[in-house]
Parts: C-alpha cells; structure tokens; sequence
C-alpha cells in the first residue's frame, strides 16, 4: 500500500472489533505502521505482538505505546513490538507456539503473499481479520461462478469461512489511495483438515486457475490421468464452475486413479 496511513479511528476501531476472539487471546497484527489500529487493540484482554518492518515506525511505537508501564493497560496480558518481516519470519516460536489470531492493515502489495503464508500456518491461525484492498477482499470472499473467483478464493475458503465486511473508502487515508479498500473476516472451519491429499488439492488448484479459460480436461494436462478417469463430466467443466467441495472431491478422483 505505500505510504498511506489510516486517519480514521472509527473506521480503526471497526477493524479490532471485527476479531471475535473465540478460541484465542493472541492476536498479531501486521504493519501497524504509527499504531491507529493498535491503539484499540490494546483496549482488549488479548496478548498482542506488532510486527512491523518500517525502522522509523518501530521506534515511534516503542516510544508511544506502554511496553514498560503494565499499569496503565491491566487488562492487557502482553505486548510485544518486534521489528520483522512477516513473509521471511518463522512463526514458530511467536506466542511460545500458542494459537494467534491475526489482523491489520495490510500493505497492499503483499496482501494475498499473508494470506498464503497464513494459510501455511492454518493450524495454529483459528481467526484472521483485516484490510485489503477491495478487489483483493472480494476476491477471497468470493464464490464459484464469478470472474474474481480464483486460486486465492478456493484455498482460502477450503479452511475458513470467509465474510467481506465493509467498503472502506479513500478519504480516510493520508494521502488518499487511488482505490478503494474492504475488510474481511476468516473463521477456520472445523476440521480444518481436508478429505483429500492436501498438497495435491493445492497443486490441482492453482493448475486449473493457470489456464482458467480451458476446461479442466486441458488445464489439468501435465497430470498423468488415465484415460477412463479423463471422461469423467467434472473434467468438461471450467475451473470457475468448481466449488471447494467440487475441487476436493476431483482431487480425490486424480488421487486414486490409476493409469
């Protein structure tokens, strides 16, 4: 997203309230930037590590934010700055390995980059909330049939239940972005395993979204199908006409073909 900060409190407040907070009391929030956002987070009974990779605004929050004085914040059980990038951080001993929530901002340029390395840590991630841009939100949250509906959609929704939230809209920014934003929220199912090789289920996703435009009989080629298993109807069909379920259960048909 660059360089635009939001200035709007309510629109901030919205955004921490949209974490339910069910199953956790962790929560990290990513690019927290000058901290508008952390700011109602640390209103919550949550334990909460930022993670930012801007130098300049790490030092703002340290110098802004109660890391030394627990009595002003009681209710807050922990909060940690950390200067990092999220995309190259190992995860693994963030909360002692305890589940997290996440939520923020997110740079724009790296949005769908979190939700995949998100997703690599479904296990212990039962709740991710935040800003996108528009585009991107609706992309994640939308379902078969539609244009916006891809990879990002279907892997995302095969482990949580994703709901757009709000439009939230350039003024509120400074400097205003030439696009729109939207909020979502993700809730992992449960199980949040699925019933098929999951690592195929992936490879098979993002084959048929490589060639959307072609049946899945041409996108899914360089899989070694039997012939019987290549006359099969779901393989007539275009990767956008699939739900989660549909591609689960064709992950499962290539699975157990036998050439």
């Amino acid at each position: 997203m660059g360089q635009h900060f939001l200035k709007d409190e309510n629109i901030a407040r919205k955004i921490a309230d949209t974490l339910l907070l069910k199953d956790c009391s962790n929560v990290l929030e990513i690019g927290p930037g000058m901290g508008v956002l952390t700011r109602f987070l640390l209103e919550k009974e949550i334990s909460l590590c930022v993670m930012e990779i801007d130098t300049e605004s790490v030092s703002f929050l340290k110098e802004h934010f109660p890391l030394l004085h627990p009595e002003t914040l009681p209710h807050l059980k922990k909060l940690e700055i950390l200067e990092a990038d999220f995309l190259k951080e190992d995860l693994s001993a963030l909360f002692s390995g305890e589940d997290f929530a996440i939520t923020g901002n997110f740079p724009y340029n790296i949005s769908s980059q979190i939700v995949f390395k998100m997703l690599k840590h479904r296990d212990r991630i039962p709740e991710f909330s935040g800003m996108f841009q528009k585009e991107v939100a609706k992309r994640i949250c939308e379902k078969k049939g539609s244009k916006a509906y891809g990879i990002l959609s279907v892997l995302t929704q095969a482990f949580y239940e994703a709901r757009y939230l709000f439009t939230v809209h350039p003024e509120v920014f400074d400097p205003p972005p030439k696009v729109q934003s939207g909020v979502i929220h993700l809730a992992r199912k449960q199980p949040f395993q699925l019933e098929c090789d999951e690592a195929l289920f992936f490879r098979v996703v993002k084959a048929a979204f490589n060639h959307r435009r072609k049946t899945l009989r041409n996108s899914l080629k360089t899989f070694d199908l039997s012939d019987n298993l290549k006359e099969d109807t779901i393989f007539d069909q275009r990767p956008e006409q699939l739900d989660v379920s549909d591609f689960i259960a064709l992950t499962r048909k290539i699975e157990n073909d036998t050439v």
